[in-house]
């Protein structure tokens, strides 16, 4: 029976092994193939270029994202690195102005290398986006929600603006996942994930996902893939299948204990600022809500500076301090010194991302747990820091 609720595909997308009826794809652990036929090779030669547990992935998100072809990489990155090398020398992009850290420094240190120009732009405003298109543009990358201060872009309106600008709109859709958001459906010609995140969501990989829609932008990008060899191993591929099973249930409860701890953190007075786009004030909420289905289990905030935030990180009991998000685990991050690390201060501050702010993914626990958790640190926050606390 075909469905359109992704919750049921999101377990089914992978299908079953069609030799055995085995429920789970084999994992094969293979370097090369053997050709049975002298002037005819088989559909797998080496597995660089092919395995049949990433190609059972690459098929899955491809479904998932409504696209035409899918590539794994062995990280996010790796995927963002491998799309960005689909340009040439003297090209242009428009890039997001607060993404994250890691395409901020390949953007600014590795494709001026290779004759590649860039601009940052705010993308929530359209007129600043239609004026920093150039002669020479040929892509315009979204992050949306951006990473850390939730900024959202219309992905429609600005895949509109590329194609006039015969630009190409890439998507980078890790915290909505295909679950709550589809780049493609919205006219971005390839959308990326960072899958160590929420498609994972275990902590236990490192991979990264793309798809495409035309068949010639997936041609290109298969060339790359294969050229660059970046590609994700047989067991990681497998263990990303299985990650995407339980997406539905991990994001929805997730998503639901964010909106409870989102609201909790808007009314308290050691907090200057939410950014949730669940929020019906959030600047971007009406074009969320439009184009994506859910507000996600993300959401940062800030306090009143690094020492508030020190303190706050260091009586948390429950949360894992750490780089990442998307797990089953809370986790908490300080961008300043993880996620955005690579960026510049001045250049983060500019974007929001001052020393007082903290991201947190939230994890399956009980939220009145991490309510409890929360509030107890905040306590301490305003015994110890009382002088800075102006709401």
């Amino acid at each position: 029976m075909k469905t359109n609720r992704l919750e049921t595909q999101l377990i089914h997308a992978a299908g079953t092994d069609e030799k055995t009826g085995a429920v789970n794809v084999p994992i094969y652990l293979s370097s090369t193939y053997h050709q049975a036929d002298f002037e005819e090779f088989g559909p797998f030669d080496y597995s660089r270029s092919g395995n049949p547990t990433r190609q059972k992935l690459e098929e899955t998100i491809a479904k998932l994202e409504n696209g035409t072809r899918g590539f794994a990489f062995a990280s996010g990155m790796a995927a963002i690195s491998s799309a960005f090398m689909l340009l040439s020398a003297g090209d242009h992009v428009l890039v997001s102005e607060d993404v994250y850290g890691g395409t901020f420094r390949f953007v600014t240190e590795v494709l001026p290398r290779f004759g590649i120009s860039y601009s940052f732009v705010d993308m929530t405003d359209l007129s600043e986006m239609a004026a920093a298109f150039q002669e020479n543009s040929k892509v315009v990358y979204i992050e949306t929600p951006s990473n850390p201060v939730m900024k959202i872009t219309d992905i429609e309106i600005a895949a509109k603006l590329a194609k006039a600008n015969d630009c190409l709109t890439f998507v980078d859709n890790t915290f909505m996942t295909p679950l709550y958001q589809n780049p493609l459906d919205l006219g971005a010609d390839l959308v990326l994930h960072s899958a160590t995140k929420f498609l994972s969501g275990h902590s236990d990989i490192i991979a990264g996902l793309a798809v495409t829609k035309d068949p010639e932008l997936s041609s290109r990008l298969g060339f790359i893939q294969n050229t660059f060899g970046s590609v994700l191993g047989a067991q990681d591929s497998y263990s990303l299948i299985q990650g995407i099973k339980t997406l539905g249930s991990r994001l929805k409860q997730s998503s639901a204990s964010a909106r409870i701890i989102a609201d909790y953190l808007h009314t308290h007075p050691a907090i200057e600022e939410v950014y949730y786009p669940g929020f019906r004030f959030h600047p971007g909420n009406p074009i969320h809500e439009r184009q994506a289905t859910g507000a996600g289990a993300v959401l940062s905030f800030r306090l009143a500076d690094k020492a508030a935030a020190k303190t706050f990180v260091e009586s948390l009991q429950i949360p894992i301090f750490a780089v990442s998000l998307g797990a089953v685990e809370t986790i908490l991050s300080y961008p300043a010194t993880m996620s955005h690390a690579s960026m510049p201060k001045e250049e983060r501050e500019k974007r929001g991302i001052t020393d007082g702010v903290l991201r947190l993914s939230v994890g399956l626990e009980h939220a009145d747990d991490l309510l409890e958790d929360l509030e107890q640190a905040l306590q301490k926050v305003r015994r110890t820091h009382p002088a800075e606390l102006v709401k």
